[in-house]
């Protein structure tokens, strides 16, 4: 069946009036994505018709394909030297970036051997991936997250305090702000609708999550494995897609010096088509999270 990709004045009204209500936007994509609407078209749309589009209109867009930003962009937190992010242990390659919103993509943040040996571990004790409910707070498990997944507590072992020291330098932001290594697990078909990795300041379930160390800042996302092919990361405001590759990372800011977080962040996992996806994930927070 064909997408979506035209608004009747009945779901305009309907949009307008959830959000007006208090709903986030995350809640009312997913709605749209049941009824068959283009994911790209459908987060567009509701960033549109929400106050921060409506606000930003008359300001110079900053990506392609999405309504300007009211967010201020501080100094990028990454630091490199050239083309390198040094790290204790490794460089890391830089190879692509953006400005605004930052987003780097790197090579060479893990060895083969590290990667396979997170997936080992990880084997043994994988579970169905879960979100936060917006308005609860507590975990819940949908189909638009179909991945299996597991997390690590910081510095579980003397190989997690590595890498977890590791990413910490390439973030460049304190190792106890950061939350434990998640680890996910896409089969065929496994995916991951556009979402934000900031807790939306408006859901009534974020405030358990923001008590525990305030927004998260940034995400690191490590790609454990080749993916034959499927599996991109996707930012759809920015017209970019990242291709997994073993030993490889997408790194991103969306929370600013003045708690503002960046809609241009919208980001998501492609289906697999062929293989499977086995990803590290690294989400830093504003204080130590506890």
């Amino acid at each position: 069946m064909q997408k979506i990709t035209h608004l009747s004045s009945n779901w305009q009204c309907w949009i307008e009036d959830n959000l007006a209500r208090g709903c986030s936007e995350l809640s009312l994509l997913e709605i749209m994505l049941r009824e068959n609407f283009d994911e790209e078209f459908a987060a567009n749309r509701i960033y549109k018709l929400s106050s921060k589009g409506a606000s930003q209109d008359q300001a110079k867009p900053h990506a392609p394909g999405a309504g300007p930003s009211a967010y201020v962009y501080d100094a990028p937190r990454m630091i490199s030297q050239g083309n390198v992010v040094r790290t204790s242990d490794r460089d890391v390659r830089l190879t692509f970036r953006i400005a605004e919103p930052v987003v780097a993509v790197l090579d060479n943040l893990m060895s083969p051997e590290e990667c396979d040996e997170l997936i080992r571990l990880s084997s043994l004790k994988l579970q169905r991936s879960t979100i936060v409910d917006p308005l609860t707070g507590s975990e819940a498990v949908i189909d638009d997250r179909s991945s299996f997944g597991t997390f690590f507590t910081l510095n579980e072992n003397d190989f997690i305090a590595r890498l977890d020291r590791r990413i910490a330098e390439v973030m460049n932001w304190p190792i106890e702000n950061g939350e434990g290594i998640q680890i996910l697990r896409y089969k065929i078909g496994g995916e991951y609708k556009t979402h934000f990795d900031y807790f939306l300041p408006d859901d009534p379930g974020s405030q358990v999550h923001l008590a525990k160390g305030g927004q998260r800042v940034s995400t690191l996302i490590i790609y454990l494995n080749d993916v034959e092919a499927g599996g991109e990361t996707i930012f759809p405001h920015l017209n970019l897609s990242v291709v997994p590759k073993k030993g490889s990372a997408v790194y991103f800011e969306y929370c600013n010096g003045q708690g503002q977080v960046d809609p241009l962040t919208l980001h998501g996992g492609l289906p697999v088509s062929v293989g499977e996806k086995w990803i590290a994930t690294k989400w830093m927070r504003q204080r130590r999270y506890a």
